[in-house]
């Protein structure tokens, strides 16, 4: 029996997908061999936690159309629900890790079961308001999350006795989260949920039409976004040893939503571009980091003039429209 050409193709490309998505996976796991400086070390592993976060607010923005830009109250919850665990129960952080994700994404189905049926900007401002309010509970709960001063001393993950103490050995943490998310996420949303939070996207009274539940699809999406947002901020803690709430404000929050519209919305690929991006800018105005915003504003806009669904994306941009009007003239000629 012979197996048809287009069949015997298809698994030769998947295989090649696989071998590929294999060799890059090695290739990441290697560079702290590398012995590079912890400073590089650091910038690795930043790139990685923003790719997480990127990618879960992606899912929420780019995959329903929800417009989410208090994300960084999610990772707060993250971040300090692991760092309280830690220091005053004396948690492992293997254990604390889960339970920093469930509870952002118990506060996240708190924050969407009101908001189901809002869209566009009312919805932008709810998010914006409930990122503040947390960050401002953190900021006045004195006895539980220090206030101000913020929590000091958090203790570092160990596994089988080595100590996850220096950049090299943490990166190791977030390779294999960002991982973790890739592939879930990627096989979520190529199964049938993936499709409900794309057809709501696309449009939500049609896909209600035929039969799609959309609030609980909605909601369900919300859950999952702020889920990975408190994965992020649960393995965020440990890594700075210190947090405090004005890390998570609400220039936080947009400077995650600059991610995801550099890199490209609805893509899974846009927002591990956009974290590479962003996280390199932040280095390099390092020098004139009080301007830092102006400039992420600026490109942001010129993103939006020149290829709105960001660098990875497939769209038409102002520039796409005027070429291919002009190359219709000329073939009409």
């Amino acid at each position: 029996m012979t197996i048809p050409p287009s069949i015997s193709a298809l698994f030769q490309k998947k295989g090649m997908r696989i071998s590929l998505g294999i060799l890059g996976i090695a290739l990441l796991a290697l560079i702290p061999q590398l012995n590079l400086k912890s400073y590089y070390m650091g910038v690795l592993c930043r790139i990685l936690l923003y790719t997480i976060l990127a990618g879960s607010l992606n899912v929420i923005n780019g995959y329903s159309g929800q417009f989410n830009i208090g994300h960084a109250g999610f990772f707060g919850i993250g971040a300090y629900t692991s760092a309280i665990l830690s220091l005053q129960l004396k948690m492992p952080f293997w254990i604390a890790l889960p339970i920093s994700g469930l509870l952002a994404m118990i506060v996240g189905l708190i924050v969407a079961l009101p908001t189901l049926r809002l869209k566009g900007i009312y919805l932008a401002i709810v998010t914006l308001g409930a990122s503040e309010i947390i960050r401002l509970i953190a900021l006045n709960w004195m006895s539980l999350t220090g206030g101000p001063n913020g929590l000091r001393g958090i203790p570092a993950p160990v596994l089988f006795g080595l100590k996850f103490s220096r950049s090299q050995q943490y990166y190791y943490i977030f390779l294999v989260l960002s991982l973790v998310f890739y592939f879930m996420t990627r096989r979520i949303i190529q199964s049938r949920i993936g499709r409900a939070w794309i057809s709501i996207r696309e449009d939500e009274t049609a896909a209600r039409s035929l039969g799609v539940e959309t609030m609980r699809f909605k909601a369900a999406n919300f859950m999952y976004g702020a889920f990975w947002a408190g994965i992020a901020g649960g393995a965020f803690s440990p890594y700075f040893k210190f947090i405090s709430s004005d890390m998570f404000s609400l220039d936080e929050g947009f400077n995650i939503l600059s991610m995801v519209i550099i890199g490209g919305q609805g893509t899974l690929a846009g927002p591990i571009v956009g974290a590479i991006i962003v996280n390199f800018l932040t280095e390099f105005l390092r020098p004139i980091s009080q301007y830092r915003l102006v400039v992420y504003a600026i490109l942001i806009i010129a993103m939006m003039w020149l290829r709105p669904q960001g660098l990875v994306g497939v769209s038409k941009s102002v520039l796409a429209e005027r070429r291919f009007g002009r190359s219709r003239r000329v073939h009409r000629r």
